[in-house]
């Protein structure tokens, strides 16, 4: 038997050694800094501490490994040398500057790997040609199409690293180089000098961004800083003394300014979110303002998810997003998924065949009629009987006519709360496994995504907040744990185990819903299908009683509709609930409430249907019932 399981272990997993060997690297790299690694389909980035690198492929050849490796170093390098608090109070206010003000201090922490470690060089070049390469950076032809902060980080990094720009990113660089060199060659020759100091970094990099004629996107906070300077120069000595007094205050101020700033937003570093902005620009006008000379590349930004005024996070310095094998070992997930299909071992039949009626309709609008009498094309064998009794008559042809079937990706978020423990957790679990396997033969890309804590009553938030002295109005105190089941690119086979990871005794604990469709609706955003769908299946309005305590009573009801209204009104992703005994017409315009979780199978696989629809139904109005859903086979 040990045999047995052994060897199963190493036939499933032969780059295990290769991502123990990179996340040691990454925690090494980042000491003290309590640094996660995860791996997966989705775009390598940093959110918080949370390392997200692109999984290796089974037979892993060496510039594969320098690629991953390369990925690994510059994020590690981001947690180890890079600080986001005073990165966010130095950064400009415009967005466009703000997107040259990432690149370029990315450009920092690289230098600085390559100056401390020198067999990280090499992994670092790697990457960064895997990165303009997989922008098809080689293809650009005009500086409309090319983006200038791409550019501009490229030749910033050459500068202050010493390496050659990589041989995909090439020609983006030859399209701007001259440009920005004309205008701001001193200044990028001054960025080496100081890759060890932040501020005096950032200081330059502000200089940088207005000889690129981008002084109206820097904010006054530099000017204000020197005119308080100057005014403390010049006062008395008992003067100094007040000032000293209201400058503690100021600070103090200024401090609880930035923990409000950096608890309103996650930060989140994505190296790839510049593909996305060059696709958005493609097709678009451009204006002609009657001058020889380009203008610096503006990017547009369209839908993103924004923090509300009145809704706060007291600290996301503990949430986490990882993915399900993080959380548990290969072998403890085959032993979950195993109890999760002999639980529903009646269910999974009935639902079964209600997948398989989705998915004959699906296929039936993709491919749903014949054109006739055709000159050309596929023999119809039905009207040969006219050549028979007529030679003259020629051969007759037809064609089937594909309908429009937008490329298309579903998002099912489920609720991982405790209120779902027992039966409606094993259903979600085995409907989702099967609708992902249902879309998935149809062309259809399925993200299995659930969200709860990480513990009950506040977990580390709550503590942080005693140990802080108790101030008022802390916003959201709990913190957050999202888990990705299976990643949209991630072929379902693969992802099935994954599933069984909501049986574990423990997951199962608070649901902030709001900041978990936020979560969800950002990742769909990054998508490149045409047509974006967001399923969210619970079984209760949300309910952190840390949060509660300490707040209104409807603190976090009121932050769910406010999102829900702002994706339905203002996004491209098409939102639907289903509630499990719990009437969620009342949150979304498109809704139906099942009484029993024995019925979610049925309401999935309708509502989907009635999406794939050529004309949907018209959507119910907020807080009208849309009725009930019967499970039949």
């Amino acid at each position: 038997m040990p045999q047995n399981g052994g060897s199963k272990t190493t036939r499933g997993a032969p780059t295990e050694p290769f991502k123990r060997a990179v996340g040691a690297t990454v925690r090494a790299i980042a000491p003290g800094q309590d640094v996660s690694v995860s791996y997966g389909s989705d775009r390598p980035g940093l959110s918080g501490n949370a390392v997200r690198l692109p999984d290796p492929p089974r037979a892993l050849t060496p510039d594969e490994a320098a690629i991953v490796r390369g990925y690994a170093d510059a994020l590690a390098l981001r947690v180890a040398c890079h600080d986001e608090a005073l990165h966010r109070r130095l950064q400009p206010t415009g967005r466009n500057a703000q997107a040259v003000f990432e690149q370029v201090e990315q450009a920092r922490v690289e230098a600085i790997g390559c100056s401390r470690f020198a067999g990280m060089a090499g992994n670092l070049d790697a990457m960064q040609d895997d990165r303009c390469a997989r922008m098809r950076m080689e293809s650009v032809t005009e500086r409309a199409d090319a983006p200038m902060e791409q550019a501009l980080g490229l030749i910033v990094r050459e500068a202050v690293t010493g390496r050659a720009v990589p041989e995909s990113g090439a020609q983006l660089v030859a399209l701007w180089r001259e440009w920005i060199e004309e205008r701001a060659a001193d200044e990028i020759t001054a960025l080496k000098d100081c890759i060890d100091d932040q501020t005096a970094y950032a200081d330059l990099m502000r200089d940088l961004l207005v000889a690129l004629e981008m002084a109206d996107e820097l904010g006054d906070d530099a000017s204000e800083e020197d005119e308080d300077t100057e005014a403390e120069d010049d006062s008395t000595e008992d003067a100094a003394e007040e000032s000293d007094d209201s400058e503690d205050g100021k600070s103090e101020d200024a401090d609880s300014a930035d923990d409000g700033e950096s608890d309103t937003s996650e930060e989140e570093f994505d190296y790839d979110s510049a593909d996305a902005r060059m696709e958005e620009l493609q097709g678009e006008e451009q204006e002609a303002d009657g001058e020889d000379e380009p203008q610096p590349y503006r990017p547009p930004y369209p839908f993103s998810n924004t923090q509300f005024e009145d809704y706060a996070l007291y600290t996301p310095q503990f949430d986490e997003t990882l993915a399900a094998d993080e959380l548990c070992d290969t072998e403890e997930l085959d032993r979950l998924r195993g109890f999760l299909d002999k639980q529903l071992a009646n269910l999974q039949g009935v639902v079964a065949r209600l997948a398989n009626r989705l998915q004959r309709r699906l296929l039936a609008q993709q491919n749903r009629a014949w054109e006739f009498d055709l000159e050309e094309g596929l023999l119809d064998t039905a009207r040969l009987t006219r050549v028979v009794t007529d030679p003259m008559q020629p051969l007759a042809f037809k064609h089937e006519r594909d309908t429009d079937f937008r490329d298309t990706v579903v998002t099912l978020l489920l609720d991982n709360s405790g209120s779902m423990r027992g039966r409606p957790i094993t259903v979600a679990a085995t409907c989702a496994d099967i609708l992902a396997r249902t879309l998935e033969r149809c062309g259809v890309k399925v993200e299995i995504l659930g969200f709860t804590t990480r513990a009950w009553k506040g977990g580390q938030s709550r503590e942080k907040w005693l140990a802080d002295g108790k101030p008022a109005n802390p916003g959201r105190l709990n913190d957050l744990r999202h888990i990705i089941y299976k990643a949209a690119d991630t072929p379902w086979r693969r992802a099935r185990r994954n599933l069984g990871l909501m049986m574990r005794e423990g997951l199962l604990k608070e649901n902030i819903d709001g900041e978990a469709l936020t979560w969800a609706h950002a990742r769909l955003l990054a998508r490149p299908e045409q047509r974006r769908i967001l399923m969210m299946i619970s079984d209760g309005a949300p309910v952190d009683d840390s949060t509660l305590s300490v707040n209104p009573g409807n603190y976090l009801e009121r932050h769910l509709r406010r999102v829900i209204e702002d994706i339905e009104t203002r996004s491209p992703v098409e939102l639907i609930a289903i509630g499990i005994g719990h009437d969620v017409t009342r949150y979304y315009r498109r809704a139906v409430t099942i009484v029993d979780a024995e019925e979610l199978g049925g309401a999935m696989t309708e509502k989907l249907a009635e999406l794939f629809e050529e004309t949907p139904p018209a959507m119910p109005q907020r807080g009208r019932p849309a009725g009930k859903a019967r499970l039949s086979a």
